[in-house]
């Protein structure tokens, strides 16, 4: 299975962007998928993730009320609508996904997931 994500690019403070993450399989349908992202310098940081078995999403306080996750299972995509950004947004973005409790387990670990898309750089500025 391979994770595509899309959708990265500049854009200004107060801006938003949408990211994409397609699926080459059914994935989607059967594990949690989450997105997380990493800024210069810092630490990889978990954003949102979808629940496989009641579709409820989660958010990072960092970004809750400005982005939203949602799944398309016919496409096989995952997108993150991104809102109201801001300079501390920049990063690298990647999906990832995988069997377990991902959802659970990536805000204490976000390195977790058993497949994991190559990112795309998101650059929030003036």
């Amino acid at each position: 299975v391979q994770l595509q994500a899309s959708g990265g690019g500049l854009v200004q403070p107060g801006g938003s962007l949408r990211l994409s993450c397609e699926a080459s399989g059914t994935i989607f349908e059967e594990y949690d998928v989450a997105w997380i992202r990493q800024a210069p310098g810092k630490e990889r940081e978990w954003v949102s993730c979808l629940g496989s078995t009641n579709g409820r999403v989660d958010y990072s306080d960092s970004v809750i009320g400005r982005f939203t996750m949602s799944k398309n299972v016919a496409k096989r995509t995952v997108y993150l609508q991104m809102s109201r950004l801001k300079s501390e947004d920049t990063a690298v973005y990647q999906c990832v996904s995988g069997p377990g409790a991902l959802c659970i387990a990536i805000k204490v670990n976000p390195n977790l997931g058993h497949w994991r898309g190559q990112g795309t750089l998101v650059t929030v500025s003036s």
